[in-house]
């Protein structure tokens, strides 16, 4: 075999350098959507934290409150939580780039299968933060509360409780990306779909324990997330089942 010539080096390094530079125009663009929609939630920092510990207020026994342990945490726990809450809210712009820079690269009919599988990613990221915000939260958050010994007060720390809220809000915005993660299994071939629908024993085996260490170690939240992880999975095998029956054969030979 043929060593490749200075040219096909060249236009090798070529390749290479237009995809790192088009990489950092991606990067910078996420960089500057974050940072723009991070100046207003700096400026609502309290106001957000107000937002995200109103579940827990709301369960506290009369005169209870949430109290800081550090000197700087009543600044800096607000301030850092805005710069997260820039970060959630830009995650579509996020996405956006990471599909915009790897959409060149795949043929015309993965393009028009991507876009759709993209949209449906950040819904239902959004729509398992919204879950667990209007429905998991106050439900752990009561049992909680409930279940104090007698003679002992809820106080909680301010920034354990942005750190508690935030890993929930994430792990069930990932929770819900199981359609998108079953379907891409299906639809690359990792997976075979009749293996999706006979171990369904082991995948909600599976989810329960995922669900353990994703939440707080209590039986309420862990069923609160693995039952719709359940459900969601059942969603993806459903939605594979239809790509892989309307799928037209032939079509890997289609390219941009």
């Amino acid at each position: 075999m043929s060593e490749p010539g200075p040219e096909t080096e060249k236009l090798a390094e070529s390749s290479l350098l237009s995809h790192l530079f088009e990489l950092r125009d991606r990067l910078m663009r996420a960089m500057i959507a974050t940072l723009v929609i991070a100046v207003p939630c700096l400026y609502f920092a309290n106001d957000i934290f107000t937002w995200l510990s109103a579940p827990l207020r709301a369960q506290l026994p009369a005169g209870a409150t949430l109290i800081a342990t550090s000197v700087v945490a009543p600044f800096m726990t607000p301030f850092k939580l805005a710069l997260l809450a820039a970060v959630f809210l830009a995650m579509p712009v996020i996405l956006y780039q990471v599909w915009a820079f790897i959409a060149p690269g795949l043929y015309r009919h993965e393009r028009r299968f991507a876009l759709p599988l993209f949209i449906s990613s950040v819904v239902l990221f959004y729509a398992g933060s919204t879950f667990s915000y209007f429905l998991v939260f106050p439900a752990i958050f009561r049992f909680f509360v409930m279940t104090t010994p007698a003679g002992v007060q809820l106080m909680t720390d301010m920034t354990q409780y942005m750190d508690f809220a935030v890993l929930l809000f994430f792990a069930f915005g990932l929770a819900f990306e199981i359609p998108v993660a079953t379907v891409l299994l299906v639809r690359t071939g990792l997976v075979r779909l009749e293996t999706l629908t006979k171990n369904r024993g082991y995948v909600l085996l599976g989810i329960f324990i995922i669900a353990a260490f994703l939440t707080p170690p209590d039986a309420v939240s862990q069923t609160m997330m693995a039952v719709p992880m359940y459900a969601l999975y059942e969603v993806g095998v459903v939605m594979s089942r239809l790509l892989v029956r309307n799928e037209a054969p032939g079509q890997e030979s289609d390219p941009a």
